[in-house]
């Protein structure tokens, strides 16, 4: 019943919606040898992939400020994160990952596919279809930059601010002991940010014809598997 096991319970369910959406479909595929997908389940797929992938880097904010108020203001802990603002920011979290994913899937169905249909990746991700796409995709590349970027920058500058009160906090503490007791509590969630921004920035960071590459096909394996299968493991192992 509290704030960072709350927290865990939404970070574990958006894992296993990120891993659920792509990694069983990718399997079939292995198996059967039969790579096709409907034009209707490669938006869902889109859909789903968008809306967890977002909601991890939201949740991981979320976790970020929790950490803040647990290590800068021990004593007044319990009465910050109370449970209505918990679930209020996972809410928001939901929200506008939801609302984020839906306009990114109708703007991919309003464009045309006349020519080439062989998506160069493993899954619908949205900037190998962008590629397929024979009508302008200026609308789209808008909205992933302007929408994708506020996200982003948002996420991150919540992160670096949470973290270097932390850090400073944890650096005015006179003991050896205390700061390691201090840093061991915020530890299990800087390994899973570190995972999920290094896979996901090399992915979306890199150019866009890396993404058909063996080494982007790769980082999205890390991506939308390895990451999701070791955060249980780091967070369990800490306990």
């Amino acid at each position: 019943h509290s704030p960072m096991y709350f927290l865990l319970v939404n970070l574990s369910l958006t894992d296993t919606g990120l891993v659920s959406t792509t990694v069983p479909n990718m399997l079939a595929n292995i198996w059967i040898q039969n790579q096709l997908i409907s034009y209707a389940e490669c938006l869902s797929q889109l859909y789903f992939f968008i809306l967890f992938g977002l909601l991890e880097a939201f949740l991981l904010a979320v976790m970020a400020y929790d950490r803040y108020v647990a290590i800068c203001h021990p004593l007044h802990y319990t009465m910050v994160m109370t449970p209505g603002l918990c679930v209020l920011l996972v809410s928001a979290s939901w929200i506008m990952s939801g609302f984020s994913s839906l306009l990114h899937t109708l703007l991919m169905n309003s464009l045309s596919f006349c020519a080439e249909h062989e998506i160069p990746h493993f899954f619908c991700d949205i900037i190998p279809l962008l590629r397929l796409s024979c009508t302008d995709t200026f609308i789209n590349e808008l909205v992933i930059f302007s929408i994708g970027g506020l996200t982003s920058l948002g996420c991150v500058l919540c992160l670096i601010i949470s973290y270097a009160y932390v850090f400073y906090t944890i650096w005015k503490i006179p003991s050896t002991q205390g700061k390691q007791k201090a840093l061991s509590t915020c530890s299990s969630h800087l390994s899973v940010v570190s995972l999920y921004l290094g896979t996901s920035s090399s992915i979306y960071l890199s150019p866009p014809s890396s993404h058909a590459s063996l080494n982007g096909v790769i980082a999205s394996i890390m991506y939308v598997a390895v990451t999701p299968m070791l955060n249980p493991l780091i967070y369990s192992l800490r306990n």
